[in-house]
């Protein structure tokens, strides 16, 4: 039985060893968290929707739980089958006890720890059409400048052009009507403010 202890532990130690070094373990649980679209730079509206669940949980049964309960399953078994006069059922009960002990820690941690900090990788939260931003660099006619925006709680910047050709001056805020190639086309947010308003533009 001591052999049998001890290459439970070996595998749970090995594949554990494995998925440390090759980044399974980050991923073996899924992503948590809610992120939402960040894009408004100061009219207080949300130019997306949220995804996700706060409330998600973490599955107990999951990869590295399992090799959790390998590892200490198979390394208390192994003492206690080598170093006491413990009969094979008490032996047992000590190792599977050891064994959901050491994955609870482990689910624990993943649940309290890593998960809050998991952002999923949801195609909309990275979509610009509909994004507000600012110009930081003069958009000249027929020409690129550049935007800076808000998404996915990170500002990130990109080359921008106006939609229409037209100049938009350095400090503007803007909205990303479509992105191309790399460059985000825009018009100043108060135009198309007062187009959904009714009002004529300047």
């Amino acid at each position: 039985m001591a052999t049998l202890y001890l290459a439970i532990f070996v595998i749970g130690f090995a594949l554990t060893m494995i998925s440390f070094l090759t980044g399974v373990a980050s991923h073996s649980f899924g992503h948590f968290g809610d992120v939402g679209h960040g894009g408004d730079v100061g009219h207080g509206a949300d130019t997306g929707s949220a995804h996700g669940d706060h409330g998600q949980r973490v599955p107990f049964v999951n990869f590295g739980t399992i090799t959790a309960f390998m590892m200490w399953f198979g390394g208390i078994g192994f003492l206690v089958a080598t170093y006491s006069q413990l009969v094979a059922l008490g032996t047992v009960v000590l190792a599977l006890g050891g064994g959901l002990g050491g994955a609870a820690i482990i689910f624990v941690f993943m649940a309290k720890v890593l998960a809050p900090d998991q952002i999923p990788l949801n195609p909309a939260d990275y979509y610009l059409p509909g994004t507000l931003g600012r110009v930081t660099v003069t958009i000249p006619r027929d020409g690129t400048g550049e935007i800076v925006y808000t998404q996915v709680g990170t500002r990130k910047t990109v080359a921008g052009r106006a939609a229409d050709g037209a100049e938009i001056a350095k400090g503007t805020e803007v909205v990303v009507l479509r992105y191309e190639r790399g460059i985000a086309y825009a018009r100043p947010w108060d135009q198309v403010a007062d187009e959904r308003s009714g009002r004529p533009t300047a």
